[in-house]
């Protein structure tokens, strides 16, 4: 990898405990039942990214 993958990986690493963050606080105070569904995707979505750019 090199630096700018890096930066990115590092990047989505911390978006990813910020949802995780987001989903717990979703998970304790249900106003609206679709949020943590959609923060599930954004996760994954950024774990996808970084498995990709760990494979090139």
């Amino acid at each position: 990898m090199d630096k700018k993958a890096k930066k990115r990986v590092e990047v989505l690493r911390k978006k990813v405990a910020q949802f995780q963050q987001q989903l717990t606080g979703a998970k304790q105070q249900p106003d609206d039942p679709e949020e943590p569904a959609r923060i599930q995707a954004d996760i994954d979505q950024a774990h996808a990214e970084i498995k990709k750019l760990k494979e090139s």
